[in-house]
């Protein structure tokens, strides 16, 4: 339903009346009219935060939570192994995760975090474009594309043609983000199928 509310009179609303940097300059309020609040919700608001929490929802969620600090166990050290895997692999030409030595942070992370312990979330580049990268996601099969975090089941995404396709080859870079990038959230699946599952998408995708 089409609202009237003039959203520019009182200068209090910023986010419908300033340009969207997320959307290259869009204004809510002059591009939709009264459906401004609508689409800004469902673009953004939504997007970011996601539905209100159904009472289902919330008792699974409580469920989850009593088995959360073994799940994280399991998705670190999955992670590091994968890490150690990759940084050997002829197909990828670097790997970036906090447990390996040559993290920039990881003297501050064996400071600072638990023993043994560095997340679930890795990246790492392929040797090859940015299509080639695409690539290589969509020949996993045991990992799922998804722009998730922190699942059971792993989760693979290529940033550059997904979650930030929207920026500019330059603002791409900017944000750390680069065509050669893939990000993944290792889940606590057998280490020995992650593995294989990684190993045979690179030598699918990468000549």
């Amino acid at each position: 339903m089409e609202g009237k509310f003039n959203w520019k009179v009182s200068g209090k609303f910023p986010g419908l009346t300033e340009p969207s940097e997320g959307y290259h300059g869009l204004v809510f309020s002059d591009t939709f009219g009264g459906l401004a609040y609508a689409i800004k919700v469902r673009t953004e608001l939504l997007r970011d935060l996601g539905p209100a929490l159904n009472p289902f929802g919330a008792f699974l969620l409580l469920q989850g939570l009593e088995t959360l600090s073994l799940r994280a166990e399991r998705h670190s050290e999955n992670a590091l192994a994968l890490a150690r895997f990759l940084e050997k692999h002829p197909k990828v030409a670097w790997v970036s995760y906090l447990g390996l030595p040559t993290h920039f942070s990881h003297e501050l992370a064996v400071q600072t975090l638990r023993s043994g312990q560095f997340g679930g979330v890795l990246s790492f580049g392929i040797k090859g474009t940015s299509a080639i990268a695409s690539k290589v996601v969509d020949s996993l099969r045991l990992a799922s594309h998804l722009a998730n975090l922190g699942d059971a089941k792993t989760l693979v995404i290529h940033p550059a043609s997904t979650t930030h396709q929207q920026l500019s080859a330059e603002e791409q870079l900017k944000s750390g983000v680069t065509p050669d990038l893939i990000r993944v959230s290792v889940g606590i699946e057998a280490i020995g199928d992650i593995i294989a599952d990684f190993d045979n998408a690179l030598n699918i995708a990468v000549v």
